[in-house]
């Protein structure tokens, strides 16, 4: 009989198993429930069924949470829309808008098996040196078939307003930043500024990720990106974004890392740098690249912003730590302030 191994936070498997019973198509009770490692947004769990079948639970954190974020419905629908699509993501099985289950809205998928590169002992476990430049390649591919998606094929055209991408996205984060912030942060307020003062034209149009790093995605053992997870922050806008946030987190040996909100798998030998990824997207999608140092130094900017929020979950005990999380993000956010600055200054 499966049993969950210890109480999870922000889930009552009591009150779970009859909704999973009925909503799930074939899902078998008793059902096991644990929560995963990685992630410090959403909440999310493995649950796992009597017959051993693997699925996902995805809620928003503990606490009171700033409005516009964590919507569990939105991602179930960009995920469902992007199902028929060349993107791989994780296959929908049943969304919860109000639950007495979690306290919170929910949605639950296909747990989708593969390697997912947190670490650099991840990279070492599941691939060669030989074939991380395949995996770096197959990582910029979903990325251009992921700008490649007509958002109004797909149902997503109305996802939200097209046009000023960064405009609207400059106002969300300096407004997430002046509703969590704990201290005062002027390289933080001057890269906002630089940024407000040299917005660069809107070229193209696209579903963005939000998020889109080599730890968000699940690798097949052949190198293809099996999943893209963690869609919380798509939208739609200029899809240089991605591209430059993705290069942010593409730390290379002899970087500085501490800033970082992630591991740093990217370290391991074998992986390109970052003007190899960017001549594979650009050979891949047919994007002019010349204005990406904006969109790298966007990426620290809204990082910075980020870790605010998420320092503040973890200082309010949303985010179920032992304190050792909350005391390393508390000197993060000066320091990707500080990197936003360097990085807006190169410009």
């Amino acid at each position: 009989m499966a049993e969950a191994a210890a109480p999870t936070p922000g889930v009552e498997l009591e009150r779970l198993t009859p909704w999973l019973a009925e909503n799930v198509a074939e899902a078998q009770a008793p059902f096991a429930l644990r929560l995963l490692s990685g992630g410090r947004s959403n909440l999310t769990y493995e649950v796992s069924d009597a017959t051993g079948r693997r699925m996902v639970l995805r809620r928003p954190p503990l606490g009171q949470v700033l409005s516009s974020a964590h919507d569990m419905g939105r991602e179930y629908r960009i995920m469902s829309a992007l199902a028929p699509t060349a993107v791989p993501v994780p296959r929908m099985l049943a969304y919860s808008p109000e639950s007495e289950e979690t306290g919170a809205q929910f949605y639950v998928m296909d747990y989708v098996d593969g390697a997912i590169l947190r670490e650099e002992a991840d990279v070492e476990r599941a691939f060669s040196v030989p074939e991380r430049l395949s995996v770096a390649d197959s990582l910029i591919d979903s990325l251009c078939r992921l700008h490649e998606v007509d958002p109004d094929d797909v149902g997503l055209g109305e996802l939200s307003r097209r046009e000023g991408y960064i405009e609207r996205q400059l106002r969300r984060w300096y407004r997430q930043w002046e509703l969590s912030r704990s201290r005062e942060v002027p390289a933080l307020e001057e890269v906002h500024r630089r940024l407000q003062a040299s917005i660069p034209p809107q070229r193209r149009l696209a579903i963005v990720h939000g998020d889109y790093r080599i730890d968000n995605m699940v690798f097949a053992p052949d190198t293809d990106v099996r999943a893209v997870l963690d869609w919380e922050l798509c939208t739609l806008g200029d899809p240089l974004a991605d591209l430059g946030l993705l290069l942010v987190y593409w730390v290379q040996p002899g970087e500085d890392t501490g800033f970082m909100l992630s591991g740093t798998p990217t370290l391991s030998e074998g992986f390109p740098t970052r003007e190899h990824l960017l001549a594979r997207y650009a050979e891949g999608s047919g994007a002019e690249l010349g204005e990406i140092s904006y969109y790298v130094a966007f990426g620290y900017w809204k990082l910075a912003c980020i870790a605010e929020g998420i320092y503040a979950r973890y200082s309010a005990g949303a985010m179920a730590d032992d304190g050792t999380s909350t005391q390393r993000l508390a000197g993060q956010v000066p320091a990707l302030a500080e990197a936003a600055l360097a990085a807006v200054e190169r410009l």
